[in-house]
């Protein structure tokens, strides 16, 4: 991998991770459409990082509040205060991911090596944005979502670790679907994602410096890293300013697009 393409995966990374069009269907696709070389597992752990680092600039004071609220309902026995119910509903929430990406670990990892897999489940993405815009209610903030709705957005995020099916669009959706409104459904979604990543990413870290592969390729792994966070940062800006009137059918137009065209040529390639 050169520089220059590691930079522009690490903006594509940043941007797609938070942007409704799935960030895993697009390293799997777009390396292999234009043909580059595979990222690799290491590239993809530091560029997720990137994110996390976009996260915690947008939104640490929030991250901040849930903590210490979250803290606070352990002593009390309470959850009086509404932060500390979005603090245990992101707990709930981030169960699903957890079992479920180590059980099927192994199973996933295939799937990122299959561009067609990645490319069908864009058109599932595209489907689960329209039918949620057009079946969602929106009436409730993140602090009356009840401990199934953490469930079941919970599980839309397990569902995600499949490449295509994006991570923010499944949890908005089901946000969504459940009644949240727009602006509430994807502010709980960047909320969700951080500790996920940042197990998932520690875990990844813990291998790559056994392995050693920090010290040899930092420079491609540092420009991924820092693409991903500015971009990221900037998405996030965008998306929640977007979603406070704009809806989820223009991205899912993309992912069928992208999704459709992208079979295309896995049938012309074979």
């Amino acid at each position: 991998m050169t520089l220059l393409q590691a930079i522009l995966l690490g903006i594509l990374q940043g941007a797609t991770e938070f942007i409704p069009v799935s960030s895993s269907g697009h390293l799997v696709l777009v390396p292999w459409l234009l043909g580059w070389p595979e990222p690799g597992l290491a590239f993809d752990a530091i560029v997720h990082w990137g994110t996390v680092l976009a996260l915690l600039a947008v939104f640490w004071r929030d991250l901040y509040r849930l903590l210490l609220a979250g803290l606070k309902s352990l002593r009390t026995r309470s959850l009086a205060d509404p932060e500390a119910r979005v603090a245990w509903r992101i707990v709930i929430g981030t169960i699903p991911a957890v079992i479920i990406g180590y059980l099927f670990q192994d199973f996933f990892e295939t799937l990122f090596g299959i561009p067609i897999a990645a490319a069908g489940f864009l058109l599932v993405t595209g489907l689960i944005l329209s039918l949620s815009e057009r079946l969602g209610r929106q009436t409730l903030e993140a602090e009356e979502m009840s401990w199934l709705d953490a469930l079941l957005v919970g599980l839309a995020q397990a569902a995600a670790i499949a490449p295509g099916i994006s991570r923010s669009g499944a949890t908005i959706a089901a946000g969504l679907l459940r009644g949240v409104k727009r602006a509430a459904a994807a502010r709980f979604s960047f909320l969700l994602v951080v500790p996920a990543i940042l197990g998932a990413g520690l875990l990844s870290l813990l291998d790559l410096v056994g392995e050693g592969v920090l010290a040899t390729d930092w420079p491609l792994l540092a420009s991924g890293f820092l693409a991903a966070a500015v971009s990221g940062y900037v998405c996030i800006r965008f998306l929640l300013s977007y979603l406070r009137r704009g809806r989820l059918y223009v991205f899912a137009v993309y992912v069928w697009l992208f999704g459709v065209a992208s079979l295309v040529v896995v049938l012309v390639r074979r």
